[in-house]
């Protein structure tokens, strides 16, 4: 947990989707995170206008090291994994059979390890499935969470940030072009669909540029002094409220929230940035294939405007989404207050909802922003 500039960190105040380490990572030494440092709003603008560091260092962290580890990824997940590169990262999913989102993490490779961060509270769960798959393979993926943390810096003055810490500046993120139904085999490109650029941090770890801000991850015993060197320079610290009001503003939807046990890629906006549509079989590429060439996946993920006029406190996540005569089409999975828009939240709802429909989440009235 981060302290900076002589803000209090406030652990497990009144969560608003706030989540916080799973229990064997407690056991392990991983600290709760900050919701915010006295002033959401604020830290909120600060992300949007500025830059600040976000103590992200309650996700989980696995290791996979061994020579086998890029085909072997490359077979078991959704991302074109061939081969690894050092100044580049990427995100993938693990299907169920069922081609159903399971799991999801951020990836980059050093040279030697793999490393996987992914969302709080599903560490053990990725890493069974990973050892489970291990066979005869020559990889050796293990929890590293209580050796590495991820923090984040957000905000159009990142490049400023990442000099006081000597790291060059990270070129943006590219996502490839999610081809068309039926598309022919040639037209897409033998390597991972999205691409993140990574640099060494100088002292130990990694910055990887992301689809919101820069990554770092990074030894926990650097955590600190990384910290400090960033509040002396005029680098503030942000809650995880801001970041959070920071991704449904830009519609970027995290599994665990924005998916239930039947949720596909496509339904969430995650086929560009987290799946090769031309890489082989891997479990659960028959559902994508075939929503795909179809072109009807049967939810989709939208941005709702809550009235507040009900209550002033967000929706839980999982509440439902419905009509206005009572009819559940989809449920709520991060609902923030955004310091510009007020209540927002992203929602999976049935595909076939018309943009300007009347909506309800619990109390309060809800329409789509159809932008």
């Amino acid at each position: 947990m981060i302290t900076i500039a002589g803000a209090v960190a406030i652990e497990a105040i009144e969560t608003q989707t706030l989540d916080q380490p799973s229990p064997e990572h407690r056991a392990a030494g991983v600290a709760s995170v900050a919701a915010h440092y006295g002033d959401p709003m604020r830290e909120q603008r600060t992300l949007d206008t500025a830059v600040g560091l976000v103590d992200r260092s309650h996700r989980g962290v696995i290791a996979i090291p061994g020579v086998d580890r890029a085909g072997w990824l490359h077979s078991i997940t959704t991302q074109h994994l061939a081969v690894l590169s050092t100044d580049q990262g990427t995100e993938l999913l693990v299907l169920s059979p069922n081609g159903h989102v399971e799991h999801a993490a951020q990836l980059l490779d050093d040279g030697e390890t793999t490393w996987l961060d992914t969302e709080p509270g599903r560490t053990a769960d990725l890493l069974a499935f990973l050892q489970k798959m291990v066979f005869m393979t020559r990889v050796a993926p293990r929890d590293a969470t209580a050796e590495m943390a991820v923090l984040s810096l957000v905000g159009p003055d990142v490049d400023k940030a990442l000099a006081v810490l000597d790291i060059p500046p990270l070129a943006e993120p590219t996502i490839a072009e999610v081809p068309g139904p039926k598309f022919a085999s040639a037209s897409v490109a033998k390597s991972a669909t999205s691409a993140y650029p990574v640099v060494a941090v100088p002292g130990g770890g990694f910055a990887r540029r992301g689809r919101l801000g820069v990554d770092l991850l990074v030894p926990r015993g650097q955590v600190a002094e990384l910290a400090e060197r960033l509040a002396t320079a005029g680098v503030p610290a942000a809650g995880l409220w801001a970041y959070e009001a920071l991704l449904v503003a830009a519609r970027l939807p995290r599994v665990g929230w924005e998916t239930d046990h039947r949720t596909i890629p496509a339904e969430v906006e995650l086929t560009g940035p987290a799946v090769h549509l031309d890489k082989g079989c891997y479990r659960g590429q028959e559902t994508i294939a075939r929503v795909h060439n179809l072109g009807r996946p049967p939810r989709r993920l939208v941005l709702l405007h809550l009235d507040g006029i009900a209550t002033d406190q967000p929706p839980a996540s999982q509440t439902p989404v419905t009509t206005v005569e009572g009819r559940t089409i989809g449920f709520v999975g991060t609902a923030v207050r955004h310091y510009e828009l007020g209540q927002i939240a992203l929602a999976v709802i049935k595909r076939n909802t018309p943009d300007d429909a009347e909506l309800r989440v619990g109390e309060q009235a809800a329409s789509i922003d159809a932008a």
